[in-house]
């Protein structure tokens, strides 16, 4: 069973765009809290409370070694709304190859008797 507060979490942290930002840059490889903050134009405090909201929903995680805090991506962190997603796919596509089946059969099915009345007036 799928848990929807780790799914809401992940979302919510996934709208805000300098979210996102930070994690396409941790995508690239590990970077300090400091080389994170660089593009953004905001405060430290800013950027950590961004970092936390990712760490808190299992996206990144970091650590402290002296006074350096490096942050990487969490690799499993994005597999809880991957599942979540695959499962509405896999359904979704089923009705789509069977409404396709549908739409063939009809294409091949002979023209019903008005269709040939019409094309022998012609």
């Amino acid at each position: 069973m799928l848990n929807y507060s780790e799914i809401d979490s992940i979302l919510r942290a996934l709208v805000e765009p300098t979210r996102r930002q930070i994690l396409e840059r941790l995508s690239r490889g590990p970077a300090t809290v400091s080389q994170l903050a660089e593009p953004f134009g905001m405060t430290f405090a800013a950027v950590l409370q961004h970092l936390q909201t990712l760490e808190a929903c299992g996206l990144i995680r970091s650590e402290k070694i002296g006074r350096v805090r490096t942050c990487r991506i969490e690799p499993g962190g994005l597999a809880p709304l991957a599942d979540w997603i695959t499962q509405r796919r896999i359904p979704a596509e089923r009705h789509l190859d069977r409404l396709g089946q549908i739409l063939a059969e009809t294409d091949q099915s002979p023209p019903k008797a008005q269709d040939q009345e019409k094309d022998e007036q012609t």
